[in-house]
């Protein structure tokens, strides 16, 4: 599944992520959000939401958040 689909507050770790970007992968990879990572949806909007990577917050918008796999 994918961070779109995950309980808000519960800790999930990272499979993979689904993109063909490499400046996307190079980004993601620069947030600590990498495959064997723990990653915690902290809350959701409308349009994005916001996740806890490496003790550290980021609000990622949903089209991104469907690339990352848990």
């Amino acid at each position: 599944m994918n961070l779109t689909e995950v309980n808000v507050g519960e800790e999930y770790i990272i499979k993979e992520i689904l993109t063909d970007d490499e400046e996307l992968n190079a980004f993601l990879f620069s947030l600590g959000c990498y495959s064997g990572e723990p990653i915690t949806v902290v809350s959701r909007k409308k349009k994005s939401c916001f996740v806890s990577i490496k003790d550290s917050r980021y609000n990622i918008d949903n089209q991104l958040a469907s690339a990352i796999i848990v």
